[in-house]
Order: structure tokens, then C-alpha cells, then sequence
């Protein structure tokens, strides 16, 4: 089982320098209802970034097919 890190704000960044590496996608997050996502594509994210991003409080988005989410950076 992955082990989550702190939802601090170096493990966001962290994250989202993963997510920069597939693009500098204009207008990449959206956040509602304690729900934060990055329009990254799963289908082009390595296992080993999807990994990675795990650990940082990422997972491939099960509603939308075109992005990441994360419950814990959303809100406080």
C-alpha cells in the first residue's frame, strides 16, 4: 500500500512539477466541492509519475477521463 505524504504545500508543488512535465497547459486546475484537478491526461503519465503521484495525493480522476484529482489538497 502507498503511504500518502503530508498535504503540505512542497508536496503540492512537488506535484505539480510532475504535472508540468506532460505540458504548460493553460488553465490546468479547477476546484470545487473539496475537489482539486489537474487536466493532465492520465494515458500520457508514466507508472512511475502515477506512482509518484500517489504518494503525493493523486490518483487518475474515475468521473473525468482527462485529468488527476486530489480530496486532499481541496480544501482545509
Amino acid at each position: 500500500m502507498i503511504q500518502p505524504k503530508p498535504a503540505t504545500i512542497s508536496n503540492l508543488i512537488a506535484a505539480l512539477q510532475i504535472f508540468l512535465r506532460y505540458g504548460d497547459i493553460t488553465f490546468p486546475t479547477g476546484c470545487e466541492h473539496d475537489t482539486l484537478r489537474v487536466y493532465v491526461n492520465p494515458a500520457k503519465v508514466t507508472a512511475e509519475d502515477k506512482e509518484e503521484l500517489a504518494m503525493l495525493r493523486f490518483q487518475p480522476d474515475t468521473e473525468f477521463e482527462d485529468c488527476f484529482v486530489s480530496y486532499s489538497y481541496g480544501s482545509a
